[in-house]
């Protein structure tokens, strides 16, 4: 990426791989013979010829104390040695965040995941990418579904086995994993096996991962793009059921990159699926209970959105100091007033807000409090077939209404 007009221009961030120099077209070359702070991984810098300007300048530690040593010298000529495509899983997206596009130029190697994809043979539009360097494991868990391909950026060494042990508790032992040691390089080594004879053995530290994704029983092949099933959570029986789960979500909608507020959490089963089914979403659950706030943590983890936020503590006073939702549901069937017209300030204009009640005296409180607010009202009866000696009755499951509320 080249600024058009780059007079400003100070920053260049350079992708490179495991063939180094030789790897890097005639422009990168350019700014590294012109620099005058070279920052990068010490492995990048092994790279570096002896006669260039510029020494070389390991990342501090932690990796954020070098943004603030990398503004003192704006208007100098520095260079930022990454990984691969840098705006990929890389540092570059990290530094556009700090800094302007028009400050900065970035000149991409082939990724790691490029590389991976034509080892394989997998056609890179059909896989998901995902991360686990400097993230939780449980990352790739939301992707687990039968047949599915995935590619990940290992943590370190000890990243395959872990996730081999990991994917047969998850019931996912015989799917393939192949670990790529050092892609594109002298050292390049591929191994691969099913996932759950992948223990007790070490790799080089820069590895990625695929797996081609096998699910040993139904059970634990969960759809990604439809609600999971009950037996999905961990619980005590406070939960939103399936189906009035479905309808619930169907009312918030999530959308990319939006925060959902979920009052009264319970087991967080909205919040979960919401993180879910939503591209880079955000949830906070606030819960009360802390042993339901422990099903949470567990639920986030299980199933893939280590990053749910986690308040505890009772609504409204739990609610301060949050950031601002796109979206709220309250729930847990009882709701006060003083919940409802907290939660509907914060909504940001644009948002939705759904609560669902069962008891008739929520119900009253919710209908007096959406006068003059153009409430939609939902009510939700689920009936389930079940059996009854030598015959079958329709059980009915508690009514649930819905308040479904746009603020404009």
């Amino acid at each position: 990426m080249r600024n058009k007009i780059n007079i400003d221009c100070w920053l260049t961030v350079i992708g490179i791989g495991e063939d180094g120099l030789s790897g890097l077209g005639k422009i990168a070359i350019n700014r590294l013979q012109e620099a005058e702070f070279i920052f990068g991984g010490e492995r990048h810098l092994a790279f570096l010829d002896a006669h260039l300007i510029a020494k070389g300048i390991p990342w501090p530690r932690p990796f954020s104390d070098s943004i603030e040593k990398i503004k003192t010298l704006k208007g100098r000529k520095v260079v930022l040695l990454a990984s691969g495509d840098p705006i990929f899983y890389g540092a570059g997206a990290t530094f556009l965040r700090y800094f302007s596009q028009l400050e900065m130029e970035i000149y991409p190697h082939v990724s790691s995941f490029s590389l991976a994809a034509t080892r394989l043979g997998w056609p890179l539009q059909d896989v998901e990418c995902c991360s686990v360097h400097g993230r939780p494991l449980s990352t790739v868990f939301r992707f687990l579904e039968n047949g599915a391909r995935l590619l990940i950026l290992s943590n370190d060494g000890s990243t395959p086995t872990a996730l081999g042990t990991a994917l047969e508790k998850k019931g996912f032992g015989s799917s393939r994993i192949t670990i790529m040691e050092h892609l594109g390089g002298a050292e390049e080594r591929i191994i691969s096996q099913e996932a759950r004879r992948l223990t007790e053995q070490f790799f080089a530290d820069l590895n990625l991962i695929a797996v081609h994704c096998v699910c040993d029983h139904r059970k634990y092949n969960f759809s990604r793009f439809s609600v999971l099933p009950d037996h999905a959570f961990i619980h005590d029986g406070q939960l939103t059921k399936q189906d009035i789960r479905a309808v619930t979500l169907a009312q918030l909608a999530p959308r990319c990159g939006t925060l959902l507020w979920d009052v009264g959490a319970g087991c967080g089963s909205i919040s979960v699926e919401w993180m879910r089914l939503g591209k880079k979403t955000h949830a906070v659950a606030i819960e009360q209970n802390s042993d339901r706030c422990n099903y949470i943590r567990q639920n986030a983890d299980n199933l893939g959105v280590p990053n749910l936020e986690i308040r505890e503590g009772r609504a409204p006073s739990a609610l301060q100091d949050l950031k601002t939702p796109d979206a709220v549901f309250i729930g847990g069937g009882i709701i006060g007033p003083n919940i409802l017209e907290t939660c509907w300030r914060a909504l940001k204009p644009g948002g939705q807000l759904v609560a669902n009640v069962i008891t008739l005296e929520s119900e009253a409180i919710a209908v007096r409090w959406s006068i003059g607010k153009q409430a939609r009202l939902l009510k939700v009866a689920v009936s389930i077939a079940e059996p009854l000696g030598d015959f079958h009755v329709w059980r009915q499951s508690l009514p649930v209404t819905m308040f479904i509320i746009h603020k404009t």
